[in-house]
């Protein structure tokens, strides 16, 4: 298969596809004489592999280990059950981050009078001061 083949059947872009291979998260692909990759099915399995587990929020590194256990037969079940579960804890802990965030930005908004006035909670609370008060007193 040619690049082009393999971006259709994995829905990644033949550019994502070479920065992979770049960054040696995928088995590089055989050349043939006139230089043109040529992809083979476990290609296309590796490439498949990771644009899921980039979907489900792998990061690169991540993703490369999981290529190597994927091309491990010697692999356990257990690791990839390991690094699964080390992931969703991962995404748990940002969820709960950003619903502090949101709660925060609610609370701003809420003190913020949303008027043409020039004071605004929200500038002062972001910027760790009262300037336009301290102005008003000097």
């Amino acid at each position: 298969m040619n690049i082009s083949d393999v971006a259709k059947k994995t829905g990644l872009t033949s550019k994502a596809i070479r920065f992979y291979e770049e960054k040696g998260i995928v088995t590089p692909p055989l050349r043939s004489d006139n230089g043109y990759r040529s992809y083979s099915q476990k290609h296309l399995e590796e490439l498949t592999l990771l644009r899921q587990a980039r979907q489900v929020g792998f990061n690169l590194e991540e993703c490369g280990e999981l290529v190597n256990l994927f091309n491990d037969p010697g692999r356990h079940s257990a690791d990839v059950k390991s690094r699964t579960l080390q992931k969703v804890a991962d995404i748990e802990r940002h969820i709960e981050e950003l619903q502090a965030m949101r709660k925060h930005l609610l609370a701003l908004a809420e003190a913020c009078p949303g008027d043409d006035s020039a004071d605004c909670p929200i500038i002062d609370n972001l910027s760790g001061c009262c300037h336009h008060k301290e102005k008003a007193k000097a």
